[in-house]
């Protein structure tokens, strides 16, 4: 853990950043700065960065952009952990700096995941040759048991994890995994980090998740969780803003939401400002939950199958396509979803098909 010391040091550069991002500046200066952009190489490093859901990114044209802020909201064990976890991933195999911080579980827990999803390897044909997430979490507690423990006896007794820690190692100096404080991990921290991240990999894209943007801390604190939400979710924009880097935010679900037969971009918990500061917000549903009743009549088969999926719906998109409704394959047991995804075929309940 860094000193305090040197966090109120990042601090006082990230402020100065948000600073000087802030001040009026004339268009001969931004006319110079799109000049040296283009020499250097600048314009390039404001390129989407594709999250490695192939039918997301091609949605998106290309994935998450510099500067905007992405959340991701869905009701309790639908897979958002999951998901944003699997995209932290791509992003860091395809040479971007990841900090994954996350307010719910330890490390261990992720790097278990991790570890599961390697283990059967991106893009594997058959998932069935993977190592499952409780064999995983079983093979590392027995382990540990023994004489000599280590990772690589580990390794070497599970051929597929020998395979999963080979593929980590080719990422895992960009893939930062950081446990967050309810007490501490607050804006002005996550700055700092940020701005360290930055400053010493100049040369490769950052992004930031944040697991879950309720959890964040706010100071001075707040009675109202409308209110600290809107601090919150205010200061990430911020962040992604003047540092020029994607901002990704799991979002929890308000009691209406959870409740409700779809869950949709006005359940989320929080106020009026996550709709508004949001350039991408996505919504992951249950799809058995949410397809229209003539789909699960008369194909009982099909619609038992359905349980395997979740969809995926762009709700928002400032800069382009929204209402757009995908799904992808949840493959849960290996901690992951397939990634390639489509269009959903059917057609899901809405509030007009709810009202008929």
């Amino acid at each position: 853990m860094m000193s305090i010391k040197t966090a109120d040091s990042m601090s006082r550069v990230a402020s100065e950043i948000a600073r000087e991002s802030h001040r009026p500046r004339p268009v001969t200066m931004l006319l110079a700065d799109l000049d040296r952009s283009l020499r250097d190489g600048g314009v390039a490093s404001r390129h989407p960065l594709a999250t490695g859901f192939h039918a997301l990114d091609q949605v998106l044209a290309g994935g998450l952009k510099p500067g905007e802020l992405t959340l991701i909201g869905g009701g309790q064990g639908i897979g958002k952990t999951t998901m944003t976890l699997q995209m932290a991933r791509n992003l860091a195999a395809a040479g971007a700096r990841v900090l994954y911080v996350c307010y719910e579980h330890e490390e261990q827990y992720l790097l278990n995941r991790l570890l599961a999803m390697e283990s059967r390897g991106p893009v594997a044909a058959e998932f069935d040759e993977g190592v499952r997430l409780r064999d995983v979490v079983n093979h590392i507690d027995r382990a540990g048991l023994r004489e000599n423990a280590s990772l690589r006896a580990l390794v070497d007794e599970v051929p597929a994890l020998a395979g999963a820690a080979e593929r980590m190692a080719s990422y895992a100096d960009r893939l930062l995994l950081y446990r967050g404080s309810a007490t501490y991990t607050d804006l002005t921290m996550l700055a700092a980090e940020l701005v360290s991240l930055r400053d010493a990999y100049s040369s490769a894209p950052c992004v930031l998740f944040v697991d879950y943007l309720q959890k964040v801390p706010v100071y001075p604190a707040v009675l109202s969780e409308t209110d600290r939400v809107t601090r919150v979710v205010e200061g990430l924009k911020d962040l992604a803003l003047s540092l020029g880097l994607p901002v990704v935010a799991i979002v929890a679900a308000d009691s209406e939401g959870l409740r409700a037969s779809r869950l949709r971009i006005h359940h989320l918990r929080g106020g009026s400002a996550i709709l508004y500061e949001a350039d991408l917000i996505l919504i992951l549903n249950e799809k058995h939950r949410i397809v229209t009743r003539q789909n699960l009549t008369y194909n009982p088969h099909l619609a038992q199958s359905f349980h395997s999926w979740i969809v995926c719906s762009i709700e928002k998109n400032r800069g382009g396509r929204q209402l757009v409704d995908l799904e992808f394959r949840k493959r849960f047991e290996y901690a992951c979803f397939e990634p390639d995804g489509q269009p959903v075929a059917e057609v899901l309940i809405d509030e007009r098909v709810q009202a008929e």
